[in-house]
C-alpha cells in the first residue's frame, strides 16, 4: 500500500515539474538556503538567456546589477523571505548578454515537515514593457507641469540630452522674440553671445546640471533681433527612473531692468559714500590748512629776508635754497589737498601721458631708490588724456611711492598706458566713451581682499604711526572721479598691486594751458599799510616783508585793534587782513572799514577757500603761504 502511495507521489512530482518547465512567461526556479540555483525552467531560459547547464550551481545574485549587489539586496531578499515568510519586489535585473530588464520578483521559503529551511522558490516576471510605458507617461507629466503656457514672465522650455530644443512657451517667445517653429529642433546655444559660445558656456551649463543636479547663472543672452538682455538662468536635468537622462528643463528670466535698477542704487550708494569721504577729508583739510599755511608763510617770508641779508657764501645760499624748496613743496601739497577737499574746478587740459611720465622720471627714480626697477610701456597710438597736469603728476608720484613701500626688499614698477573704449554702460561704472587707462603696477606684497576694500577710504593706512596719513589713495580716487574717470585698484596677497587711472580722452579742441610769465618785481614805496593777523608769527613775518619793500607797517592782532588804529587818526593807505580770525573775521573787518572809508584798498589774506558774500567777493585775495613777490603783485593790483 505504501508502495502505491510512493508511486503516486512520484507521478505527481513529475507532472508538477513538467508544468513548471512548460511555463515561459515566468522564470521559476529553486535555490538552496545559500542562494545557489538548483533548478531552472523554460521561462527562466527565455528571460535571462542562460541554459540550465550554465546556471545550475551558480549563485542567484549574478542576476542583480552591480550596484544592487554592493548594496546587499540579494541577501536582504532571502533574509526577508526567511523571517517574514515571503519577499516581493521590483527592480532591474541583468540578462546573460548584459542588457537590463525590469522584473517583478516573489521569493517563498521552503520548509520541510521538521521546520528546517531547505531552500527557496523564486518566481520572476519580465515587466520591462510596462516600466517603459510608465517612464514615458512620467516624462509627459513632467513636461506638462513645466511647460505652463500661460506663463509669460519666464522662458520655460525643454532640451534634449544633447541640448536641442523640444518645446517653447509663450514666455520664451516674448522674452527672446522667436516663434516655436523657429527654434524647436535647434541647439539652445543660439541664445548665447559669440564670446560665451567660443568659451564653451552652453556645454558647461549642461555638464554642470548633469553632474551637480542643477545649474544656475546670470549672464547676457541674445534676442532674435540681436539685442542683448541680462538673464537669470536655471537648468535642471530630467532623469527617468531607469537612471536615463531624458533631457533638461530650462527656465530663463529677463532681469535687465532689475539689474539696471540695482546698479543705479549701488551707484547712488557709492556716490553717497564718496561724498561722505570727501566731506571727511574736507573737514580735516579745513582744520589744518589755516595753521599749516601760516607756518609756511612765516618760513618762506623769513627765508626771503635772510637770503637778502646774508653774505654771498655759496654754502649758506645753497642751504637757504634747499629750505625754500622744501617749504615750496609743502605749499604745493597743501594747495592740492585743499583744492581736492573743496572740490574746486580742476584745470583740465590735454595731457600727453608719455611726456608727463618722462618729465617726472628723474624724480621718480631718485624717490624709488636703486632697489626698485622702473619700467614704462605706452601704446604707440595712445591718445591724449583730459586731466589736471599737476594733480596727475602728484597722483602718479603718490602711487609710485606706495608701490615702493610695498616692496621693502626691492622689485619692479611698471607704468603703462593704453586706449580703452566703454560701449556698454551696463557693464561698467563709466559713461560710454573713449578713455586712457594709466596704470602703475608693482611686484610687491599685495593686499588681501579686506585691505583692498578699505584702501581708498580716508585715513586708512597700513603704514606705521607717523609714516602715512591715509589720504593718498582717497585723494587720487576723488581727483579721478572729479575728471569723469575712475580709479581701480587690483591686488592679490603675494602677487603685487595694479592701480589704474581711467581718464577721459581729451577733446580735439583741448590745448595745454598757457604758461604765464612772472612779472618783474616792482614796488610802490612809501605806503602806510595796516596788517591784521591773529597769529603773531605771521604778523611779524608779513610786517618784515613789507618793511623790506620800503613800506611803513601798522600791526594789529585782531579786528578790534585794527578799528582802534582808524579811530586814533593814523594815516592808512592799505589794509592787509587775515580772513580766519576769532570774534571778527577779515570779511567783517572789511565791511566795518568800508563803512568808514569806502575807497580804502583792502586785501584779504587766507590759507583756505572761505565762502564770501557781498562786496568782499571782489576784494583782492592773497593766498597763504605767500612770498614777497606775491605781496608786490597783490599790492599793485589793489592800488590801481
Amino acid at each position: 500500500m505504501s508502495g502505491d502511495r510512493t508511486k503516486t507521489k512520484a507521478i505527481e512530482d513529475s507532472r508538477f515539474r513538467q508544468l513548471i518547465d512548460s511555463v515561459v512567461d515566468y522564470a521559476i526556479y529553486m535555490i538552496d538556503p545559500d542562494g545557489i540555483i538548483t533548478s531552472w525552467n523554460a521561462g527562466a531560459r527565455r528571460f535571462k538567456g542562460y541554459e540550465e547547464a550554465e546556471i545550475l550551481g551558480q549563485h542567484f545574485s549574478r542576476f542583480y546589477t552591480e550596484a544592487d549587489r554592493l548594496a546587499g539586496l540579494p541577501q536582504r531578499a532571502l533574509e526577508t523571505a526567511r523571517t517574514e515568510g515571503r519577499f516581493e519586489g521590483e527592480g532591474w535585473r541583468v540578462r546573460k548578454d548584459g542588457t537590463l530588464f525590469w522584473s517583478h520578483v516573489v521569493i517563498d521559503p521552503i520548509i520541510d515537515p521538521s521546520g528546517t529551511l531547505v531552500g527557496f522558490a523564486k518566481i520572476t516576471r519580465d515587466l520591462t514593457d510596462r516600466k517603459m510605458a510608465e517612464e514615458t507617461l512620467k516624462q509627459s507629466e513632467q513636461q506638462f507641469r513645466l511647460l505652463v503656457q500661460s506663463v509669460t514672465d519666464y522662458a520655460i522650455y525643454m532640451l534634449s540630452p544633447d541640448g536641442y530644443l523640444t518645446n517653447w512657451n509663450l514666455g520664451a517667445q516674448r522674452i527672446k522674440g522667436y516663434r516655436p517653429e523657429e527654434v524647436i529642433g535647434k541647439h539652445f546655444s543660439m541664445f548665447y553671445t559669440p564670446a560665451d559660445r567660443d568659451a564653451g558656456e552652453p556645454q558647461r551649463a549642461l555638464a554642470t546640471a548633469t553632474r551637480e543636479g542643477r545649474f544656475e547663472n546670470k549672464a547676457w543672452r541674445l534676442r532674435k533681433d540681436g539685442t542683448q538682455f541680462f538673464a537669470h538662468v536655471v537648468v535642471d536635468p530630467i532623469w527617468g527612473e531607469t537612471g536615463t537622462l531624458l533631457g533638461f528643463a530650462k527656465i530663463t528670466r529677463d532681469i535687465t531692468e532689475v539689474t539696471q535698477a540695482q546698479q543705479a542704487l549701488e551707484q547712488t550708494r557709492e556716490a553717497l559714500f564718496q561724498a561722505q569721504k570727501m566731506q571727511a577729508i574736507g573737514q580735516l583739510s579745513g582744520g589744518i590748512a589755516h595753521d599749516f599755511n601760516n607756518l609756511l608763510t612765516v618760513i618762506l617770508g623769513n627765508l626771503e629776508i635772510v637770503r637778502k641779508r646774508v653774505s654771498d657764501d655759496p654754502k649758506i645760499l645753497r642751504l637757504l635754497d634747499n629750505a625754500t624748496q622744501g617749504a615750496l613743496r609743502g605749499v604745493s601739497l597743501t594747495q592740492r589737498m585743499l583744492a581736492f577737499a573743496r572740490r574746486q574746478e580742476l584745470k583740465t587740459e590735454s595731457v600727453e601721458i608719455p611726456a608727463l611720465i618722462q618729465g617726472i622720471t628723474g624724480l621718480l627714480r631718485s624717490s624709488l631708490g636703486p632697489a626698485v626697477n622702473l619700467e614704462t610701456c605706452f601704446a604707440p597710438d595712445l591718445e591724449p588724456a583730459a586731466a589736471d597736469l599737476n594733480q596727475l603728476e602728484l597722483a602718479v608720484l603718490n602711487l609710485a611711492t606706495n608701490a615702493r613701500d610695498a616692496m621693502p626688499d626691492g622689485g619692479k614698477i611698471v607704468i603703462s598706458a593704453r586706449n580703452e573704449q566703454v560701449s556698454d554702460p551696463a557693464r561698467s561704472s563709466l559713461p560710454v566713451g573713449r578713455y586712457v587707462c594709466l596704470s602703475v603696477a608693482d611686484t610687491g606684497e599685495g593686499m588681501d581682499q579686506t585691505t583692498l576694500a578699505s584702501a581708498t577710504d580716508p585715513f586708512f593706512t597700513t603704514k606705521g604711526v607717523g609714516k602715512g596719513t591715509g589720504l593718498g589713495l582717497s585723494m587720487v580716487h576723488g581727483f579721478i572721479a572729479q575728471l569723469g574717470g575712475r580709479f581701480i585698484l587690483k591686488s592679490q596677497k603675494g602677487a603685487g598691486t595694479t592701480a589704474e587711472l581711467w581718464l577721459p580722452v581729451a577733446t580735439p579742441g583741448a590745448v595745454r594751458a598757457p604758461v604765464i610769465e612772472t612779472p618783474a618785481m616792482s614796488t610802490i614805496p612809501g605806503l602806510s599799510v595796516l596788517v591784521v593777523d591773529d597769529d603773531s608769527l605771521v604778523l611779524t613775518s608779513t610786517s618784515l616783508l613789507l618793511e623790506d619793500l620800503g613800506h611803513r607797517v601798522i600791526s594789529a592782532a585782531s579786528g578790534a585793534q585794527a578799528l582802534q588804529a582808524f579811530d586814533s587818526g593814523q594815516n592808512i593807505d592799505l589794509v592787509i587782513t587775515d580772513m580766519a580770525m576769532p570774534q571778527m573775521n577779515g570779511a567783517q573787518l572789511a565791511q566795518a572799514i568800508r563803512a568808514q572809508k569806502p575807497d580804502l584798498p583792502i586785501i584779504l589774506a587766507t590759507g583756505y577757500a572761505d565762502r564770501l558774500e557781498g562786496f568782499v567777493t571782489e576784494l583782492p585775495r592773497l593766498s597763504k603761504p605767500f612770498t614777497q613777490l606775491h605781496l608786490v603783485e597783490i599790492i599793485a593790483q589793489a592800488m590801481k
